[in-house]
Formats: C-alpha cells, structure tokens, sequence
C-alpha cells in the first residue's frame, strides 16, 4: 500500500536530546567520539599538514626560481590560478578513475589549491626587500646566495607566514569536500516498521556523480547511485 504521507525513518533508541532533536547533544559526542569523530579529526589534520608542506615546498622552489628568471612569474601564477579555478568534486571524481579511493586522490588538488596562495605570497616576500638595503649588503661583500639568506628570506617571513594561514584555513575547508566525494560513508536507512535501523554501505561503481533514487513510488527501497556510489543493504 503507498503511504498517503511522507515516510519518517525510525533511527532505534537514543537519548531524548536524540530523539527530541536537540542543537547540539553533548552524549552523542561522547559515544561517537572514539569511533567516528577523533578518527576523521585526526584523518582530517593529517591531510590538511600533507598538502600544506608539499604545497609550500613546491611553491617555495618555484619562487625562487622566478625570483631570478623574473620572465616565469607570470606564467607560472596563471598557471596556480587556472588549478584554482577546477572544482575539488570534479577533480577529486577525475582522480578517482586513477588512483582510486586512496590519499593520493585527496592530496594532488589539495596541493594544486594552495599554490595559488603560498606561491604569490612568498614572490611578494622575496620581493619586499628595499632596494638600498640589497645594495647595502652587495656592498659589503655578500654573494647573491647570502644575500638570499641573509637579507631577503628574513624579510619575506612575515608574507611567508601569512600566505602559510590562509592556505591552512583554505585547505581545511576544501578538504571537508573530500569526504564526500572520495570516501564510503555509512548512509543510515531507517526501516519502515519496527525500531531496527538497517545501515547501507557504498560500494563504488563510477566516478560520475549521478542522481540517487533510494525509494521506489511503490514506498520499496531499492539500490540507488549517488557521487559514483551504488547503495546497498546489509
């Protein structure tokens, strides 16, 4: 028989900050803290510092590079800017077909997005020294590398620093995306009589999102595809 209202999952028992559909329940933090949420901080954090470093590396070299060829500069921040401009899901579902559900997938555009931060920022740093002070030092004898480390990288901290922070800041929020798009979250499928809640898997079938159809017009559940992912029972 088609239900003439709309179907309300039943999710089992729970507190009654649960069950009464409470802000914010402070038990079910402290129940799920070991098994769901420090597990995904932790993952979270280690993805963020990953990117990060391979980010401010590659981006560092680069601005070295084009601190003395200054010919580079622009094509390589049209270059950080034209990554920039892909979606994270479209690049995260590309990887996909590559290099599977895995850290590598996550991490390639998490870097790619942060050169377009740390790389204008550390130029801009190298760049900061006032031109007397730079004679100054070539005057007193120093080579063209100390006066790399001597003058213009002390100087170029406080830039350094910065584009450091934005690009933290970035890449954590980006990376929140990355949950969805690459990893097999537990989809919660309330069964329609009792208080048992049947929990659905995904199990990858393709790397193109597409629409998910979970209940048929007849009130059946029946297998649906969502982000690439086919949902089924267990």
């Amino acid at each position: 028989m088609i239900a003439s209202g709309p179907v309300i999952p039943n999710f089992g028992h729970g507190s009654s900050c649960v069950t009464g559909d409470h802000l914010f329940c402070w038990d079910w933090v402290r129940q799920h803290w070991g098994d769901t949420l420090e597990p995904h901080l932790v993952q979270h954090v280690e993805l963020t510092l990953i990117a990060v470093s391979i980010g401010f590396v590659i981006a560092f070299a680069l601005a070295l590079i084009t601190h003395r060829v200054g010919a580079l500069d622009q094509p390589v921040a049209i270059v950080a800017g034209l990554i920039y401009t892909i979606p994270s899901l479209v690049a995260f579902q590309i990887l996909i077909a590559y290099s599977g559900l895995s850290t590598t997938t996550v991490v390639i555009p998490l870097v790619g997005y942060s050169l377009v931060i740390l790389y204008p920022n550390i130029v801009a740093g190298l760049r900061a020294a006032p031109p007397e002070v730079l004679e100054a030092a070539r005057g007193m004898g120093l080579t063209q590398r100390q006066v790399l480390t001597r003058v213009e990288l002390p100087l170029a901290l406080p830039a350094i620093f910065g584009g450091l922070r934005i690009a933290v800041v970035s890449t954590v929020a980006i990376a929140t995306v990355e949950t969805t798009a690459t990893r097999r979250p537990p989809m919660i499928a309330g069964s329609a009589s009792g208080s048992s809640t049947r929990v659905s898997t995904c199990r990858r079938v393709s790397p193109i999102p597409r629409a998910a159809s979970i209940t048929s017009a007849g009130g059946e559940r029946s297998p649906a595809t969502m982000f690439g992912y086919r949902i089924t029972s267990e």
